[in-house]
């Protein structure tokens, strides 16, 4: 092996391919699943008061009937590493589409509160197969050169799925006359905007049929020849090829299949790498940012808006989620991951802090005195452009590079099944706790996200710049 092969090779990291429309295309379908997660986020936000009414449960058996997708969520997440590794980042790509699009019937025609649950946790582990399978795959894909903004993608597309499906339930609404358990085709509205979801699905099935395997899966497989045409395809003729396919090549053979063995080390179970990576997960759901999105209108009603301007404001705060993630895309590979990381973590401390202020005080007839009202509505828009322009799109970025190759699929799995489980307990819990304190509840928030500032500074390390080899 040459010197050459066994470095980075010069001007990998500024390499510019001729094709770059064609590399954002690849990073887009890679992407869909992201906008998958975001429309199923989102569009069980106006399905939640018509579940409960339909079924007739308290805010504990719904919250978890909401919530239990995420364990499912988990388990993709945990087993798509090995499956990538064994049949391809495409094939596990397409298995997701398929699983996704049979939830999306299932959880549109349900018999019973059960059923219902079922087939939200068949979608989860969809959703959860994706998200692991997207990230690493445009970080296989991308140059390091485009890496980061590319990288930003899942990001764009969850943000943007999540403001499709409330602009969609938003439209199914008024259709039904502002009666969420109103008929439309047959059925109830709640209904279709579950269903809705098969259009995504299906799309991001097709659209896994028009990109390349990964270099790097292909290397693996002994296809060096087809990995050598992708490489050139995203890298840049100006790169040597040759030399790509032994770097790559490599770093492979010093390593082993990733497994969950292979993260274990340390003092603390997991090696330090790993525990840095279940951190920046764990940080990102704890501060909150999807009772945003599975229950704002429902917050927004339980303090006196009525149903239609609920989703309105459901609406207006997605937008603003995806104008933070276009500021984070432009400026993730200019500044860095850290700086925005930051920069993040102290927005949301405000917006967060405002808004427990806002709920601490009480309704009069049936609403927060307009001064607090107005507040809480600003400062919820503060909170989610600071999340988005920061930790939603730098985690998992991150996520795609931070780990050493030899462990990374496995590393990413945990990780995302951290997430997984982050989310699960905030959904969970937010029912009850603004049952108990709605004001206590954002101070909880308040504090996860004031943590993550010393966490990021004393554990993170920048990864802007570097190639995938370099990270060990």
């Amino acid at each position: 092996m040459t010197s050459t092969a066994q470095a980075p090779q010069p001007g990998a990291g500024t390499a510019h391919p001729e094709h770059l429309g064609h590399v954002i295309f690849i990073a887009a379908a890679a992407a869909m699943g992201g906008f998958l997660f975001g429309y199923d986020s989102s569009v069980i936000n106006g399905a939640v008061e018509a579940i409960r009414g339909r079924y007739d449960v308290g805010p504990a058996a719904l919250a978890q009937v909401i919530a239990i997708a995420l364990i499912g969520c988990a388990i993709g997440a945990a087993t798509a590493g090995r499956i990538a590794d064994r049949i391809g980042r495409i094939r596990c790509m397409q298995i997701a589409a398929v699983l996704f699009t049979i939830s999306a019937v299932g959880s549109a025609l349900p018999f019973a509160l059960w059923d219902l649950a079922f087939w939200r946790i068949v979608g989860g582990f969809a959703i959860g197969m994706a998200s692991v399978i997207g990230p690493a795959y445009i970080a296989e894909v991308a140059p390091p050169a485009y890496r980061g903004r590319l990288g930003s993608f899942q990001q764009a597309a969850i943000v943007i799925g999540i403001a499709v499906s409330q602009l969609v339930n938003w439209g199914l609404l008024n259709a039904a006359g502002g009666d969420q358990r109103g008929k439309l085709m047959g059925l109830e509205v709640w209904q279709v905007m579950l269903g809705v979801m098969v259009i995504p699905a299906v799309l991001y099935g097709l659209l896994s049929f028009a990109i390349p395997e990964s270099p790097r899966f292909l290397i693996s497989v002994g296809r060096r020849e087809r990995a050598r045409e992708i490489l050139g395809e995203v890298e840049g003729k100006g790169v040597d090829l040759d030399a790509r396919v032994d770097e790559i090549e490599h770093a492979m053979k010093s390593e082993h299949k990733s497994s969950f063995k292979d993260l274990l080390g340390g003092s603390f179970f997991f090696k330090p790498i790993v525990w840095i990576g279940i951190g920046l997960s764990v940080f990102q759901q704890f501060v909150g940012i999807n009772v945003a999105f599975y229950y704002s209108s429902t917050l927004w009603q339980s303090v006196g808006v009525d149903p239609t301007d609920s989703f309105l404001y459901s609406f207006t705060t997605s937008i603003i989620n995806i104008i933070g993630t276009v500021i984070a895309m432009i400026f993730v590979d200019r500044i860095g991951r850290k700086p925005l990381a930051l920069i993040g973590s102290v927005g949301m401390v405000v917006g967060l802090a405002l808004e427990a202020w806002a709920f601490s005080y009480h309704l009069v007839d049936g609403k927060l005195p307009a001064t607090q009202g107005w507040v809480a509505l600003v400062a919820a828009h503060v909170f989610v452009l600071f999340f988005a322009l920061s930790w939603g799109v730098v985690v998992w970025v991150f996520l795609g590079e931070m780990f050493p190759n030899r462990i990374r699929a496995a590393a990413l799995g945990v990780a995302a099944s951290a997430q997984w489980i982050a989310n699960w307990a905030i959904t969970a819990s937010f029912p009850s706790l603004a049952d108990w304190n709605l004001s206590g509840t954002y101070v909880i928030y308040t504090i996860f996200a004031a943590l993550s500032i010393p966490f990021v500074l004393k554990f993170v390390k920048e990864t802007k710049g570097k190639t995938l080899e370099e990270m060990g």
